[in-house]
């Protein structure tokens, strides 16, 4: 389990390495199994790989990054099941889509992994309109010379929020929070005590070697929730060799302000990957992929 997304009475958890159905549709708050879906195989109507998911309504948006391919389901009439409805090609141009998010109901931002910018925005045919931003980094040579590599360690993941125009990203390696406001354009670059991603290159690829740092975002209302891992690679690679597997994900989920400036860090008992936050009735459901129960809630404030 890597993501869980809740809209109303339903939640819906990505298992990211699914053997049959890469998505599993839940009554909430309750988790009473309504069905799975998003069949994992090569037939046309089938899944390669899943990366993310998200609501949008009553539609639920999924992609999939080995067949450049955005799915769009709703659910049946008898509330249980999801059909597919559409299928969004996206252009050739547009380098592994990785994450997205929807803008408004013509537009899609997805990260742009050629290094050339920061987003790519595609039209809802999947069309590359233009791209925005730019990687920002203190390194100019790999600005210059390494651009895939560069988009490689910092690969991010993306939240929107259409009700305060807060597009939000944070990095898999290193420490970097990232808040565009499309409403008034403002650009906001907050770096943590772990600095940038950290990596070498190898035969045009990049390597890491600094730290894993964030592996999910949220932005709500009023805050952007991320949860962060914080653990050295080196450190990683020294346990597997003495055979230790250490907890895979992250123990803390910072609230910044959507301004970026910290609110609060929660500790956590539990190792986390997804996470699904309800400001109203203070709850936090996380996906913890070290567990036999693997979706747990957490209360808050």
């Amino acid at each position: 389990p890597y993501r869980v997304r809740v809209q109303d009475d339903k939640a819906v958890v990505l298992d990211l390495h699914g053997t049959e159905y890469f998505f599993h549709a839940f009554h909430y708050p309750g988790f009473h199994y309504l069905s799975s879906f998003g069949k994992r195989g090569d037939a046309p109507e089938e899944m390669l790989s899943a990366e993310n998911l998200r609501w949008n309504g009553n539609f639920l948006w999924t992609l999939d990054s080995n067949k450049s391919e955005l799915t769009r389901l709703g659910f049946a009439s008898s509330g249980d099941s999801l059909l597919r409805l559409e299928a969004v090609s996206l252009d050739e141009e547009l380098l592994r889509a990785l994450d997205f998010v929807q803008y408004d109901d013509s537009t899609f931002i997805i990260p742009d992994y050629s290094g050339d910018s920061r987003f790519c925005l595609v039209s809802r045919q999947g069309k590359l309109l233009h791209k925005i931003g730019t990687i920002p980094t203190t390194d100019e040579d790999a600005l210059k010379n390494a651009h895939p590599a560069l988009a490689q360690a910092w690969r991010s993941f993306i939240d929107y929020n259409p009700r305060n125009g807060v597009l939000a990203a944070v990095t898999q390696l290193g420490e970097v929070l990232e808040i565009y406001n499309l409403k008034d354009s403002t650009h906001i670059v907050r770096i943590g005590p772990n600095g940038e991603p950290e990596f070498q290159i190898s035969q045009g690829y990049g390597i890491p070697t600094g730290i894993m740092g964030f592996s999910d975002i949220q932005v709500t209302d009023s805050a952007i929730y991320v949860v962060f891992q914080g653990r050295a690679f080196k450190d990683i690679m020294q346990k597997a060799q003495q055979g230790i597997n250490l907890p895979d994900g992250g123990q803390n989920i910072y609230v910044f302000s959507l301004e970026g400036e910290p609110l609060c860090k929660y500790v956590l008992d539990h190792y986390i990957y997804g996470i699904w936050v309800d400001e109203v009735t203070k709850t936090i459901m996380a996906t913890d992929v070290n567990n036999d129960q693997p979706i747990l809630k957490f209360s808050f404030g």
